[in-house]
């Protein structure tokens, strides 16, 4: 019998690079949903806290469920990534000088990954980017990894919650996916709707493109 997607979505491992004030909740949220995750941060204070199921933020409902999923054994946290299935980026993105983004701490993570990453991985620019940062990334690992061109998948998806209702807006809001083709759009829908509570139906969801209004994903 074939696996179903969400049984699929179990046995997988990711990694989250970033553990701040939105890559914290979303590892818990995706451990806590059966993914084993290793969450990747340089502070090793964060670390460290993380490791021994104490959140570093302040986010209601957020501890206990930190607890949980480290006390089994479901997230972990260390300060270099480790091979996994999928890769998602959730570094800030704060303003340099005259309001200019500073995609630095994106392009460093993608860096750090680079050597991890295999044929089938997919990876995920979570963090709020200006336009043409996925293609920039997806240029680097080509640079760097250039027998990975074309055989891994590559899409953005930011996140977007309020302090103080985390919990509930990452599993409740609607999520913007986009691939840098077709097969990494529809690859990201199928790990990343799992962490969402309203799931979709495969026969359900939109095409690449369309936008589903009484769902989650906008393509």
């Amino acid at each position: 019998m074939g696996q179903t997607n969400l049984e699929k979505i179990q046995i997988m491992k990711a990694c989250f690079m970033g553990l701040g004030y939105i890559g914290l909740p979303t590892a818990i949220i995706a451990a806590g949903s059966g993914i084993q995750v290793i969450g990747v941060d340089v502070n090793p204070k964060v670390v460290e806290m993380t490791n021994r199921g104490v959140i570093h933020i302040v986010e209601p409902g957020l501890q206990e469920l930190c607890s949980e999923v480290v006390e089994s054994g479901k997230l972990k946290a260390s300060d270099v990534p480790e091979e996994s299935d999928v890769y998602l980026i959730v570094v800030p993105t704060p303003f340099k000088g005259n309001h200019e983004p500073d995609i630095s701490y994106v392009e460093a993570a993608t860096r750090m990954v680079a050597p991890f990453l295999k044929k089938g991985d997919l990876f995920v620019i979570e963090s709020t980017s200006p336009v043409g940062t996925t293609e920039k990334m997806a240029n680097l690992l080509y640079a760097l990894r250039p027998e990975l061109e074309g055989k891994i998948y590559i899409a953005y998806c930011p996140e977007r919650v309020l302090p103080g209702n985390v919990i509930y807006e990452l599993m409740q809001n609607d999520r913007v996916i986009g691939g840098i083709n077709s097969e990494s759009t529809e690859k990201a829908i199928t790990i990343l709707s799992p962490l969402c509570q309203r799931d979709t139906p495969p026969d359900k969801r939109p095409d690449s493109g369309d936008v589903q209004t009484d769902g989650k994903f906008v393509t």
